[in-house]
């Protein structure tokens, strides 16, 4: 029996836990924060998204390297189900794909999770924060003081440099003597300087478009907030928005642009704008708004702007509220174990 040494209690490190542990050998995880998985019992209190049933599911990555490719293939949307199952915990597929715990908690998921780790002899010590590595022996600040621990195998699960209250602060990576890449952030927010109208919206969904930067498109429901813009939507183009793609928002998504024409060609009569958008294209209020602050002044073009209407933005909101972030180390420095 050998001995694993995992760093990280978030999903990283406790389904190493689990692997390793199930395959009969003692592990110990080793987490700085007072409890485990904190920011996965964040991410839950909006739906916890496990996966996402696709055809393509692994085209969402873009260019992946082999090591990635396999991984992907091997725990891919179906993997993700069945462990989610065989916890106990039954989930729905939403309109988008998107997977989520019918309870829409993370919370049992992680109960279960964790009674099922403590049944296999897994040891998790908190408050154990890691501040030195030495080959496979691990020095710990611990509330009794400096500990260090030797294992058959360390396996550093920390996450990436997002909701350092979380726990995540990336500081891991300035102890590794292998190539790696800034942090930067991903599904993030974006930040918007809003007109005094668009005060009312704040907070509430825009559902039913789709959302494209590059070469990337999203079908996803997301949020105007007193910030910007963020939510599942955003998130899934907000890479190629970070690296300078413009957003373009289609607001009539299942509607051409000389559908959307035809229809805005029948006489508005005494109705207001607002309201004629309302009755021949069904744009609600949130939709409206938005085309107001991005659109004006709409000339002879209002179709088009309808069906492919520019989001100007001032860049991604601050990495420490990302829900994630890209970088670290690069695959170049990891071989096949």
């Amino acid at each position: 029996m050998a001995k694993a040494l995992i760093i990280g209690a978030g999903p990283a490190g406790l389904m190493a836990a689990e692997v390793i542990s199930e395959a009969g050998h003692a592990v110990t995880v080793a987490e700085a924060m007072p409890s485990v998985g904190r920011k996965f019992l964040m991410a839950g209190k909006s739906g916890l998204n496990l996966t996402k049933v696709e055809p393509e599911f692994a085209t969402a990555y873009g260019v992946m390297p082999a090591s990635m490719q396999k991984a992907i293939a091997d725990f891919g949307p179906d993997e993700v189900v069945d462990w989610a199952t065989s916890l106990g915990q039954e989930v729905f597929v939403g309109s988008t794909g998107r997977v989520f715990p019918t309870v829409m908690k993370a919370s049992p998921l992680l109960r279960a999770w964790m009674a099922r780790l403590a049944d296999w002899g897994v040891v998790v010590k908190t408050r154990w924060r890691a501040v030195a590595i030495n080959d496979r022996s691990v020095t710990f600040d611990t509330p009794d003081g400096p500990h260090t621990e030797r294992a058959d195998v360390v396996i550093l699960a920390m996450g990436g440099s997002s909701w350092r209250r979380l726990g995540s602060d990336g500081a891991w990576a300035e102890w590794l003597p292998v190539p790696k890449t800034v942090f930067k952030p991903a599904n993030m927010g974006f930040e918007i300087d809003w007109s005094p109208h668009m005060a009312p919206h704040f907070a509430k969904p825009v559902k039913g478009t789709r959302l494209t930067a590059g070469a990337v498109s999203s079908r996803g429901e997301w949020v105007i907030s007193s910030r910007g813009i963020e939510g599942g939507g955003v998130y899934a183009v907000s890479a190629a928005m970070r690296e300078g793609a413009p957003l373009v928002v289609d607001l009539c998504p299942d509607l051409s642009v000389d559908e959307v024409a035809k229809r805005l060609a029948v006489p508005q009569g005494k109705a207001s704008l607002s309201t004629h958008l309302r009755k021949r294209l069904g744009l609600d209020p949130v939709k409206v708004a938005v085309l107001n602050e991005f659109g004006r002044p709409f000339a002879d073009n209002l179709a088009a702007l309808i069906k492919c209407l520019p989001i100007r933005h001032r860049g991604p909101r601050p990495m420490d509220e990302a829900i994630s972030t890209a970088g670290g180390v690069c695959f170049e420095a990891l071989d096949d174990h």
